[in-house]
């Protein structure tokens, strides 16, 4: 039976066949958008397939094993049991031809400038304020790190422009663009003293929160004369005044250039 051998083969054995590549998204759909998103495009938890660059390998015996496995230290849990309504080896190279169907090209040269946008990530933009990249810069909002290769250019410059549009209220937390510990939270001490930052850990009891100073508070419940939280970001929507199509393609660009590195 075709399915037995499939473990050991070296390459997708539905390579380029597009019975296997619909197959394979309807198992994609049943096992795999929840993190991934529907056509594959990236959700709040998994990153967007369809980039050519994957982090943790791009052959589709990477793939395969990553999907099988799991990836240690990620949310990426092992199909077996785990995944869905799990998958069989045959079911997950069908998967695996359908992200291949649905990928795209990364452009031999990117729009924009890495240079200028390094200089503008660091300097003028100040997006370094809140964001890391390669260890440095600040700890309010997600590290970029990855960004350019888990992410699609079009969700990130929507992240730039409508940076509350993906932690809107109303959505699943998968659906949002990052996961709710981004939210902001605003809460009065016993004092009077109003507390506006993010997430760190939160129980029945307590709450620790970061402000946009970096500043850490570890308050108790029960203390508080008030506590909300709200979906909109605490940082705010860059447009075109206050950042020009060109600059954010040069920042594009740098955040590409650190992964191709």
């Amino acid at each position: 039976m075709l399915g037995v051998s499939l473990l050991a083969q070296e390459r997708n054995p539905f390579a380029g066949d597009p019975n296997a590549a619909k197959a394979g998204e309807f198992q994609f759909r049943i096992n795999c958008s929840f993190c991934h998103g529907l056509g594959a495009r990236g959700g709040g938890r998994g990153p967007d397939l369809t980039l050519a660059g994957k982090r943790h390998g791009t052959t589709d015996v990477d793939l395969f094993h990553n999907i099988k496995e799991g990836i240690a230290g990620t949310a990426m849990p092992a199909a077996v049991g785990s995944i869905g309504v799990g998958m069989t080896d045959e079911e997950i190279w069908q998967v695996i031809t359908y992200v291949r169907s649905v990928q795209v090209k990364t452009p031999a040269n990117p729009p924009g400038n890495a240079a200028n946008g390094k200089d503008a990530f660091f300097g003028s933009a100040k997006c370094f304020a809140c964001h890391m990249v390669q260890g440095k810069g600040g700890r309010l909002g997600p590290d970029l790190t990855g960004t350019g290769s888990s992410r699609s250019i079009e969700s990130i410059i929507e992240s730039i422009r409508e940076p509350s549009r993906r932690l809107a209220a109303g959505l699943t937390e998968v659906t949002k663009g990052f996961p709710q510990e981004y939210e902001t939270v605003t809460v009065i001490t016993a004092e009077g003293k109003a507390i506006t930052g993010i997430t760190l850990n939160e129980d029945s009891f307590s709450v620790q929160i970061m402000d946009p100073s970096e500043k850490i508070y570890l308050l108790e419940k029960d203390k508080l004369r008030s506590f909300k939280k709200s979906r909109v970001s605490l940082m705010p929507a860059y447009g075109t005044s206050q950042l020009s199509d060109k600059a954010l393609q040069d920042i594009l660009a740098y955040l590409i250039s650190v992964e191709a590195k």
